[in-house]
């Protein structure tokens, strides 16, 4: 049996369809809806955590009536539904943090990387990049399970892949945590797991992401999106009415409304005549960027946006009026690597460090060309130093990849602070 065959029990879900189970008898659900039992559901044993599920894939059963929509069981993530733009902050920074070399170092000096560094599980990712943005994106939902599958002869780990939250189950037991797989009476998986956590307490199994701070907000973004698409499917139909000079009785206006009613039916395209001093008034007194309320709708997922560390203005939301110059963007894309990425970065790869290395080896990612100085700046400084006799030639044809091949021994993915035994 594989090993996502064993996590789902061997169980092949893609054929079931959702209600199938036969209603019981007599309906205990509520008039015109489907028969079932109310106590279709019974929890047995510890209260589990909030976030647990005791079970990979939860089957439909009979009490739930038919009129109601079967809940979406993705599995896919800890929120069914995410906004675009909730979606868009965090593939902007797992997909950054993903790209960016790792290297390690041994004692602050550039060492030869390890085997998991190109690519800690072939067998299901095609690159390192592909599991660092699997990685990144989970860390910013709250929390991301790593879990070995082989060892090296020290013991360290030579191969892992990031696990669903979803299938481990995490309770606390005497202060410490202790980790299954699959449910609360799966295999113990303690020793071969690495729980990184956004937000971590010392009473907490889990972890807290975020998004789970803007639970508010992200149900009022929603809500406005869901409201502008209605208004949109509507036509955007704008209320009209009929005005005279003269007061009419019930009858009259009853008369002069049919009249219009049957000429609209009759030459839709011809403009309404009336006589007796009426004509038609349209109202348009709230304009369409009132009416999807623009404003509040920008506010909210600008809200969402700074809440996973993205300035509002990567991901096209509006910057508060000022004018974006070229400067002030270069400096708005290194607030945001400082801010954001370089904490993302340093939480999660030393968890991996402390995990994966030798006592006195890290794990770094090369954050370098996200905010990186044209090469005409970087050459002037070069020049600088070199003038003052503090870096010699080599150094800055490592710093800058310009050594062949076989000519140096620093690995290419290095940054340059590393190789000057700077500070990142």
């Amino acid at each position: 049996m594989g090993f996502w065959d064993f996590l789902t029990g061997g169980v092949n879900h893609a054929g079931e369809t959702p209600n199938a189970n036969p209603p019981s008898t007599p309906s205990t659900v509520g008039a015109g809806e489907a028969d079932g039992d109310p106590d279709g559901v019974e929890i047995v044993g510890p209260e589990i955590e909030p976030r647990s599920l005791p079970s990979f894939y939860p089957s439909p059963w009979a009490g739930w009536p038919k009129s109601w929509s079967t809940p979406n069981w993705d599995m896919g993530s800890r929120f069914n539904e995410l906004l675009d733009v909730a979606w868009a902050c965090l593939d902007k920074n797992a997909s950054a943090l993903s790209t960016f070399p790792v290297f390690r170092t041994r004692d602050g000096r550039v060492i030869a990387p390890t085997s998991w560094m190109t690519n800690p599980d072939p067998s299901i990712y095609s690159s390192w990049e592909e599991f660092a943005k699997q990685l990144f994106w989970d860390y910013q939902l709250g929390e991301v399970f790593i879990l070995r599958l082989a060892s090296f002869a020290d013991g360290f780990p030579s191969r892992f892949r990031v696990v669903p939250a979803w299938a481990i189950y995490v309770e606390m037991r005497n202060g410490v945590r202790l980790y299954r797989l699959g449910g609360e009476t799966g295999p113990d998986i303690t020793e071969d797991i690495l729980h990184i956590r956004y937000k971590s307490t010392t009473d907490q199994a889990r972890g807290v992401g975020p998004l789970e701070a803007a639970g508010g907000r992200m149900l009022t973004a929603g809500l406005l999106a869901k409201y502008t698409r209605e208004v949109v499917a509507a036509g955007g139909v704008v209320t009209r009415t009929i005005e005279t000079e003269k007061d009419l009785g019930e009858d009259e206006a009853q008369d002069l409304i049919s009249q219009y009613l049957a000429s609209r039916v009759q030459t839709p395209s011809a403009p309404p005549v009336f006589d007796g001093g009426s004509k038609l008034v349209d109202h348009t007194a709230v304009s369409p960027k009132d009416l999807t309320m623009l404003e509040l709708a920008q506010f909210n997922e600008s809200r969402i946006a700074v809440l996973l560390g993205v300035p509002p203005f990567l991901v096209g939301l509006p910057s508060g009026g000022d004018s974006m110059t070229y400067s002030n963007v270069s400096s708005l894309f290194d607030f945001h690597d400082r801010q954001t990425l370089r904490a993302l970065a340093g939480h999660v790869m030393s968890a991996i460090s402390y995990w994966g290395l030798p006592s006195g080896q890290k794990a770094e990612l090369n954050r370098d060309e996200y905010s990186r100085p044209p090469f005409a700046e970087r050459a002037d400084a070069w020049v600088k130093l070199h003038a003052e006799g503090l870096v010699d030639t080599e150094t800055v044809q490592r710093a800058e990849r310009l050594l062949g091949e076989g000519e140096g021994d620093v690995a290419p993915s290095a940054p340059i602070t590393a190789i000057t035994g700077g500070e990142d």
